[in-house]
């Protein structure tokens, strides 16, 4: 079985996952681990699209911006309160 172009492409992105995965769960400040999570969610929207699943794909965008937003709007209060 040969592999396309497509394939290493996915393999890339997956690896890529897999990396941010693992930043999230070993980044200490808050914000940036938020920042990584937007990441993830643009690299998995990115995967769902390379296996033609468009609908999947802008699902996975709309809910990564709203809960990245989210969690940015709970880092900032938080990180607000900690300084008064």
């Amino acid at each position: 079985m040969e592999l396309i172009v497509a394939d290493y492409w996915i393999m890339v992105l997956l690896f890529i996952l897999v990396v941010a995965s693992l930043a999230i769960y070993f980044i200490k400040d808050l914000l940036h681990a938020v920042i990584v999570y937007g990441v993830y969610s643009l690299i998995m929207a990115l995967v769902w699209l390379q296996m033609n699943t468009p609908d999947i794909a802008i699902t996975e965008a709309a809910a990564g911006i709203c809960v990245t937003i989210l969690m940015m709007l709970v880092v900032f209060r938080t990180n607000r309160k900690e300084e008064e």
